[in-house]
């Protein structure tokens, strides 16, 4: 899914399309985000006789980053799209039809994937 998001964005990008690359890209954040290392799981600091904490060695100061499977990548997705649908309804129950209809369009493009993989 992430692969096929990645060629879409490109696509979007080439083709000027703000809505599907505006969805794509907060997507792929999304997803990005959640493969980050959180503060617990962070390398352990080496002692350092020049900085107290400091990692030494090459490398020490990486984390490793979480591996997804399909199916947090799809829950990820599935969550996005909940989000713009609710956003969408809020804003056209206070009038705003344009915010709503450029939210729904985002929620339609990112569907498709949820569908494609079903």
């Amino acid at each position: 899914m992430r692969t096929d998001m990645r060629r879409d964005l490109t696509a979007a990008l080439k083709n000027r399309d703000k809505v599907a690359a505006a969805a794509l890209r907060s997507a792929l954040a999304a997803v990005d985000n959640a493969e980050a290392a959180g503060a617990d799981r962070a390398a352990p600091a080496e002692d350092s006789e020049h900085v107290a904490g400091a990692a030494l060695g090459l490398g020490a100061a990486e984390a490793q980053r979480r591996v997804l499977t399909e199916s947090d990548v799809h829950a990820i997705v599935a969550r996005e799209v909940s989000e713009r649908s609710a956003s969408a309804q809020e804003y056209a129950r206070l009038g705003r039809d344009d915010a709503a209809d450029r939210l729904r369009a985002e929620a339609e493009i990112l569907g498709r994937y949820l569908n494609a993989e079903a």
